[in-house]
């Protein structure tokens, strides 16, 4: 595989983590981004500078996308100087999370030129960015998936979920919703229990031998909002786009979200509040402000 052109679309936190994961394996890498201090960084660990995505299909066999928002990977991958006006790569694979809508627009663009996309959004943060222990969701051609999976398992573990457009960004809007969840119910309960008197500390000891156990009592406050660092890795701005794409999805097929409603309203005043830039384990100082305490320090 190492003898593959791959091009690597977005460089910010996650996609530059990615890109030096495929320059370490060996792989030649086309890199894109519009943040020059972004591009310049993976041209000094190796990478060959592209001009915008289209030179980067002209130049590259198959095109990874690491992007923050639908929008932006529907003019990438679709728009006048985008990844489909190139005329060396077939494949197209998008790491970022759209959304089935997108994907399901970004794929027929596509077909309709004969090439191929898959959309692979991945779980894991940067900590599974750098260390290649991403979770990645893939939907695709079947048959042509078995060239595209080593490329993902030098970035993580990837899972087959369908042939579908878009089924593997369902499910990953599915997980963010729950981690999202997972952290704004956590808040509300680790407060109580300071308030109480009990240490976050040993809260989170207890409930991780314990049925309450999740994501943000094993790794979020642990690392971050006890520590008083709230820096995950993640934004609020991201975490809250996440679940509204799941929210209107699920609007859209008639699936109640009742739950998913109140995440989304707290993750809109921890950006309100904090502003959209801020790590998304902010949501635990909304939730200490209106508690009157404070998880840690």
């Amino acid at each position: 595989m190492t003898d593959q052109v791959i091009g690597f679309i977005g460089l910010g936190q996650m996609g530059s983590r990615m890109a030096a994961r495929l320059l370490a394996a060996g792989h030649r890498v086309v890199a894109y981004d519009p943040v020059a201090a972004a591009l310049d960084a993976a041209v000094a660990g190796g990478a060959t500078r592209a001009a915008c995505p289209r030179e980067v299909a002209d130049r590259a066999d198959l095109v990874f996308a690491s992007l923050p928002t639908p929008g932006v990977v529907r003019a990438v991958a679709l728009g006048p100087d985008g990844v489909l006006q190139g005329q060396r790569a077939r494949c197209f694979a998008d790491l970022s999370t759209t959304g089935p809508r997108v994907a399901g627009e970004v794929a027929a663009g596509f077909a309709e030129a004969g090439r191929t996309t898959f959309d692979c959004p991945v779980s894991g943060g940067i900590t599974g960015a750098a260390n290649g222990r991403l979770a990645i969701m893939v939907s695709g051609p079947r048959a042509e998936y078995a060239a595209l999976e080593p490329l993902l398992q030098v970035l993580g573990k990837p899972f087959f979920c369908g042939e579908g457009a878009g089924q593997a960004q369902v499910l990953k809007l599915c997980n963010n919703l729950l981690a999202a969840a997972a952290l704004a119910v956590s808040s509300e309960a680790l407060a109580m229990g300071v308030k109480a008197g009990l240490d976050p500390a040993l809260m989170c000891e207890v409930i991780n031998a314990s049925s309450g156990r999740n994501s943000a009592t094993q790794d979020k406050f642990p690392r971050a909002v006890i520590p008083r660092t709230f820096d995950f890795g993640f934004t609020t701005g991201l975490s809250h786009k996440d679940v509204r794409l799941c929210l209107d999805e699920a609007e859209a097929m008639g699936v109640p979200m009742v739950v998913g409603s109140a995440v989304r309203q707290m993750l809109a005043v921890t950006s309100a509040t904090f502003g959209p830039e801020s790590d998304f384990t902010h949501v635990a100082r909304v939730v200490e402000d209106w508690a009157g305490v404070t998880i840690g320090g």
